[in-house]
């Protein structure tokens, strides 16, 4: 069995500490969801390194409002806003095909959380589904062109300790058999998107791309608005630059060179757990990462994106 890796990081490092000495300058970058939280942070911080960086949002004039401010708090210009609806497929076609030249680092943030009622994609998907992941596979798909021409390309899937409440159920993850339940129609949305790096890095690390996943951990940000709030207890709570600092230690550090299809929370590899334990103790399922899963999951989602 592989050792899991561990870096100097932990719990409580930001994304300053994660990305000291890092320079970026000549990498472009793309975060999605980036108007506010997790998204916001990983493309400031991405951009203070010096990377060139895009912020791919639904609310485009917003993302522009961000973008500026990351330009004028950094001193790099090279920060600017494009359109992205994941939950509908003809704007992700429309960004992908707009996209010209490299992408050296494709963060896929963006996410919906716990959906009171079931709500549904233009395309018929369940929402968070739709949006949390497939949305991001034709948008990964897409840019590949894009990531195959950087010649050393990382893709990063933000995804949370709710994927241990449900794998992705192949037969039925658009809801229309089953009753809906937002925890676990979450869940397999997040369980897809390891799924997503799993199977882009074995299909694509020949080509100099590597994917990994994470669990940024419990911070107070937009995505809980359907739920009440945060109600993680307070000592296992992050600051927004501590829970994206997994985010760009993936995307931007070297110690993750040439590291691929793997899931961490902490700045750390985590280990796999045979079931779901109490809240805070982490891991990943075997599920989320199984080569088989992944493999089906992408077939899937080809034909989904085809339709």
């Amino acid at each position: 069995m592989n050792q899991l890796l561990q870096t100097p990081f932990g719990f409580s490092s930001t994304t300053e500490d994660v990305l000291k000495g890092v320079a970026l300058t000549g990498r472009r970058a793309v975060v999605t969801g980036a108007t506010s939280g997790l998204g916001t942070e990983t493309a400031r911080a991405l951009a203070a390194a010096g990377a060139e960086v895009v912020l791919a949002a639904r609310r485009p004039a917003v993302a522009a409002e961000a973008a500026a401010e990351i330009s004028r708090t950094t001193g790099n210009p090279r920060v600017g806003a494009r359109a992205l609806d994941l939950a509908d497929l003809r704007s992700v076609r429309a960004f992908t095909d707009a996209w010209t030249g490299p992408l050296h680092i494709l963060v896929n943030n963006a996410g919906i959380m716990a959906l009171p009622e079931l709500t549904r994609t233009p395309e018929g998907r369940e929402l968070q589904f739709g949006t949390n992941y497939v949305g991001h596979f034709a948008l990964t798909l897409g840019l590949f062109p894009a990531l195959a021409a950087a010649g050393g390309a990382r893709v990063v899937s933000v995804s949370s300790l709710a994927h241990l409440m449900s794998p992705v159920i192949f037969d039925d993850f658009d809801f229309r058999f089953r009753p809906y339940e937002p925890w676990s129609a979450y869940g397999q949305s997040k369980t897809a998107g390891i799924l997503l790096a799993v199977g882009a890095d074995r299909r694509w690390s020949g080509e100099g791309i590597r994917a990994n996943a994470l669990n940024p951990g419990a911070i107070a940000t937009n995505l809980q608005q359907h739920t009440g709030g945060l109600r993680t207890p307070e000592h296992l709570r992050k600051t927004v630059s501590q829970g994206a600092a997994t985010s760009v230690l993936l995307a931007a550090s070297p110690l993750l060179e040439g590291v691929g299809g793997r899931y961490f929370e902490d700045c750390a590899e985590s280990p796999v757990v045979e079931s779901g334990g109490a809240l805070g103790s982490g891991g990943v399922a075997r599920y989320a990462l199984d080569p088989e899963n992944a493999a089906r999951l992408w077939r899937t989602a080809e034909e989904l994106i085809a339709l």
